[in-house]
């Protein structure tokens, strides 16, 4: 397969727009797409550097309109807990002061509890029977951002016996992929 040309700073403009049209994407995302359309080096770097500037400007690229339409997406759509949109976000190269604005305004009125009982019945998790099944919620729940107080509280109020909720730490040594 014969390699693609490198592209100018016009021509990579357009590419940058197209692939943001075709998804939301971050400027770090962004940046690492550009890279492979670009001459290695300083020359490249100018490039890629001149056209998020031109994308920032006009608008198309904002990483704190990112991060609060992907919170928002998470939390409403996936009912996912504020740990995990944190997590999620902070791969993306979302800088660590935005991800916290973000996260914390679009979770200031969360309920964690609400959210955290949504996320199980979004999943169709009922009442876990055994040990077993309680350790497998409670990785469902600790991966979807959800914090131990509330995991606890949602497993006592399910009437799950005390001796199974303290078992659950032998239990962790369970392959984690579901």
């Amino acid at each position: 397969m014969k390699p693609k040309p490198h592209l100018n700073e016009s021509a990579l403009y357009d590419y940058a727009i197209k692939a943001l049209g075709r998804h939301m994407r971050t400027e770090a995302e962004l940046r690492r797409l550009m890279r492979m359309r670009v001459e290695p080096g300083e020359n490249g770097n100018a490039i890629i550097d001149a056209t998020i500037a031109r994308l920032k400007e006009n608008g198309y690229l904002d990483d704190a309109a990112y991060a609060e339409t992907y919170a928002r997406l998470r939390q409403q759509n996936e009912k996912l807990g504020q740990r995990r949109v944190s997590q999620s976000l902070t791969q993306k190269g979302v800088s660590s002061q935005i991800v916290t604005d973000a996260v914390e305004a679009r979770y200031a009125d969360t309920d964690e509890e609400t959210l955290a009982r949504k996320h199980l019945e979004r999943k169709r998790i009922r009442k876990p029977e055994n040990e077993k099944e309680i350790a497998r919620v409670m990785r469902r729940l600790v991966a979807a951002g959800f914090s131990t107080s509330v995991i606890y509280k949602i497993l006592r109020q399910w009437d799950v016996p005390g001796e199974s909720l303290s078992a659950i730490d032998n239990l962790e040594e369970e392959p984690a992929g579901e």
